[in-house]
C-alpha cells in the first residue's frame, strides 16, 4: 500500500484537537499543499493564515504557546527551517512549546523548483539547543509522531515526506519512536535511515539480502536527541554502516552518526549517502534521488 505522509497532516491535527489538546494550526499560504485546510474546515477558529511571512508566523506561534495553546506551524521544510531560522532560534532560546511540521523535505518538491529543495533542514534544526527532531517513516506514523510531539514540553520539528511511499507492515516491529531495527538478519552491514527514505532504504536492504548478505535496517525516528547507547547496541559487530537521508550528507543524519562514531574511535566504516555538498536540479523526485545517490541501488553498491 502506498500513501503520502503529508496527506495525513490535517487529519492528525484534527485527531489531537478531538482528544482535547489545545491545538492551533498556523499556515503560510500553503494549506492545500500541506493539508492543513482539512483542519481549517473543521476548526476555523483555531486556524490562522499568516500569509507569506514566515518570520511573523513563527513569532505568532511563540505567542500562541505563551497563551497556553499548542501551536503547529506547518510549512514547506525549506521555509519553516530556512526562511524563519532566526525566529526559530529565538523560540528555542525561550524553550517555547511550539511544534513545527516541515513538509516537502529534501528533494520531495521535485519538479516545482530546485530552490525549494530542503537539503539543509536537518542541519539547521540539529544545531539548535533544546529542539527535538522527529522523522516518521510512513503515513501511519504521522499521527503518532504528532501526539509524541505534543507530550514534549518544548520545541519540536517533525519532518514529513510529500511523496506516496510504502506503509510498513508493523505486525512484527511496531512503530519506532526513537531508534530501532525494523529488520535484522545479521551483522554484515547496517543501514541507518531517517524516515523520509523508508522506501529507498528498504529496497537496498532487500537487494543485499537477495545477494546473500545479512544485516540490519535501522530507522532513526528521533534524530535529536540521538540515542547513542541504543545506536551502539544496534550496530554491534557490523563492520560497515551506510547512512541514508533525503538531505545533504553534511550536518544531518550522516553527520550525527559520524560524530557519534568518532567520539569512541569506533572501528566500523561509515559511508554517508545523500547529496554530496551540492545543490540539486528540478525534476521527478524519485529520479532525482537516484541521480544524487539516494536509492536502493546506491546502498547495494556501497555495502555489497
Amino acid at each position: 500500500m502506498m500513501k503520502a505522509p503529508r496527506d495525513e497532516i490535517g487529519q492528525a491535527l484534527i485527531a489531537l484537537k478531538q482528544k482535547g489538546y489545545p491545538i492551533v494550526a498556523i499556515d503560510s499560504d500553503l494549506a492545500s499543499s500541506t493539508r492543513t485546510d482539512q483542519f481549517a474546515a473543521v476548526y476555523p477558529d483555531a486556524f490562522f493564515e499568516m500569509g507569506i511571512a514566515e518570520g511573523s508566523a513563527m513569532s505568532f506561534a511563540i505567542g500562541q504557546a505563551l497563551e497556553g495553546n499548542i501551536p503547529f506551524y506547518v510549512n514547506f521544510a525549506m521555509f519553516i527551517t530556512g526562511t524563519a531560522w532566526t525566529q526559530l532560534r529565538q523560540a528555542c532560546y525561550a524553550k517555547a512549546n511550539i511544534k513545527l511540521v516541515g513538509s516537502h523535505p529534501g528533494m520531495d518538491d521535485g519538479p516545482d523548483g530546485a530552490s525549494h529543495h530542503a537539503l539543509e533542514d536537518l542541519a539547521l534544526t540539529r544545531v539548535l539547543p533544546g529542539l527535538t527532531i522527529l522523522t516518521p517513516a510512513d503515513a501511519e506514523e504521522v499521527a503518532e509522531a504528532f501526539e509524541q510531539a505534543v507530550n514534549i514540553n518544548g520545541p519540536v520539528y517533525i519532518r514529513v515526506a510529500r511523496e506516496p511511499m510504502p506503509v510498513r507492515d508493523k505486525s512484527v516491529v511496531p512503530r519506532v519512536s526513537d531508534i530501532a531495527a525494523i529488520a535484522n538478519s545479521g551483522s554484515d552491514f547496517a543501514i541507518v535511515f531517517e524516515g523520509t527514505v523508508l522506501e529507498q532504504a528498504t529496497e537496498g536492504y532487500e537487494k543485499l539480502l537477495a545477494s546473500g548478505k545479512k544485516g540490519k535496517l535501522i530507522h532513526v525516528a528521533t534524530l535529536k536527541p540521538f540515542n547513542q547507547q541504543a545506536f551502539f547496541t544496534l550496530i554491534e559487530g557490523c563492520p560497515i554502516i551506510a547512512s541514508l537521508e533525503n538531505h545533504t550528507v553534511n550536518g544531518g543524519l550522516g553527520g550525527q552518526i559520524a560524530e557519534t562514531l568518532a567520539q569512541v574511535a569506533h572501528p566500523a566504516r561509515l559511508t554517508r549517502l545523500g547529496t554530496q555538498d551540492t545543490f540539486t536540479e528540478s525534476g521527478n523526485s524519485r529520479q532525482l534521488k537516484a541521480k544524487y545517490g539516494i536509492s536502493g541501488d546506491a546502498l547495494y553498491r556501497v555495502l555489497s
